[in-house]
């Protein structure tokens, strides 16, 4: 970044130009002793990682624009004529049971979300964070992260506050963003191809295209998956140029991390299925594929919680439901899985800045008794 950027983003952070001095005598301890070093301001650093790449995403921007206008002129259309009262009839008369249970899968989805920091944090060595701090990392990066929108800089924020304590670096956070990211793709292409491929018919109802076609894609989904694993096989890959290298998983490894991001899905999938009307019977395989393809293009699409392009996506795959009473399921699915959990990762980071706000008050008491005696 020029020089000039990055005074204006520390001038920024403090007017008088200088860093925090809690910022400027921090020392970060790394793996060893030789990794010691002094930390730079933490948004000073991020924005030089992130401002020049800001112009290499024209087009992924316009593809999620484009996402986003579509999904929301569909949904505009498909909510034509849709009684709000019925959809409100609908929500009050759900089974009780069934809310439970896609409770009980919400749950299951965000303890398995936690493994994705997990595997990433082991995969680079630092194995020495502990579990529940990986688990608030994760679950609080993704809540908020996929429910704000910009996923990838809120998430990257999130986890740079929580695992900067423990040694972490910009670019550490960005291998684990690059890991995670990966685990939900691997686990896209094994559960979505192979889904398609056993019900394509599915598939068609959303993209319009034939059949034989959507089970190609499936297929090459497959396909491709299947040429990684056997590229990995014979050695331990390395991508990425001299200055910033990565080591891939190795076999082993990455059958393990698709099955964390295939488990992930696939528990969401059935909290989604156990809140759809139970008529007419729609088998499950049929919903799994509406549903990742729906998921897929709110992620893309980089709205807040895929807002818009879930429900247009749901809606015009599912057309043998009756409106009012899909609507009603999906605003219960989006109260579960988005709404409930992006309060409670709020409370949890709030509740962990407090802690930590009471522990460095407590050593700043210590020292002045230290010095006074």
């Amino acid at each position: 970044m020029p020089a000039g950027s990055r005074r204006l983003v520390t001038l920024l952070l403090q007017t008088d130009g200088n860093l925090p001095p809690r910022i400027a005598a921090g020392v970060v301890i790394g793996r060893g002793a030789h990794h010691c070093e002094l930390k730079t301001d933490v948004t000073s650093t991020i924005a030089q990682t992130i401002i020049p790449r800001l112009g290499r995403r024209r087009l992924s921007v316009a593809i999620s624009l484009l996402i986003f206008a579509v999904a929301g002129f569909t949904l505009f259309d498909l909510l034509r004529g849709v009684d709000f009262g019925k959809v409100a009839a609908a929500i009050e008369g759900q089974s009780k049971q069934r809310l439970a249970l896609a409770g009980v899968f919400v749950v299951a989805g965000y303890f398995t979300l936690t493994f994705y920091d997990v595997f990433a944090l082991r995969l680079l060595g630092w194995s020495k964070v502990p579990y529940p701090i990986a688990a608030l990392a994760s679950f609080a990066s993704w809540t908020i992260g996929h429910n704000l929108g910009a996923a990838a800089l809120t998430g990257g924020l999130i986890r740079l506050r929580v695992y900067s304590v423990w040694g972490l670096t910009v670019v550490d956070v960005a291998k684990i963003a690059l890991v995670t990211g990966m685990t939900f793709v691997l686990g896209n292409a094994l559960l979505l191809g192979g889904a398609t491929t056993y019900a394509p018919q599915a598939a068609s109802v959303v993209d319009h295209l034939p059949p034989w076609i959507n089970r190609a894609i499936g297929l090459s989904a497959l396909l491709v998956l299947a040429c990684y694993l056997v590229w990995l096989a014979p050695r331990r890959r390395v991508v990425g140029r001299s200055g910033w290298r990565f080591v891939l998983p190795n076999l082993r490894l990455t059958l393990l991390q698709i099955a964390i991001g295939s488990l992930d899905l696939l528990v969401v999938s059935l909290a989604m299925y156990a809140l759809l009307p139970q008529s007419p019977a729609l088998g499950f395989v049929s919903v799994l594929v509406i549903f990742l393809t729906a998921t897929l293009l709110g992620t893309a699409s980089h709205a807040p919680g895929g807002l818009g392009v879930i429900e247009a996506t749901m809606l015009l795959g599912l057309p043998q439901f009756h409106k009012e009473e899909l609507l009603a399921a999906l605003v219960t699915f989006r109260t579960l899985y988005f709404v409930l959990p992006l309060f409670l990762a709020a409370f949890s980071l709030g509740v962990r800045e407090i802690w930590m706000l009471a522990q460095d008050a407590s050593v700043r008491r210590d020292r002045r008794d230290d010095d006074r005696g």
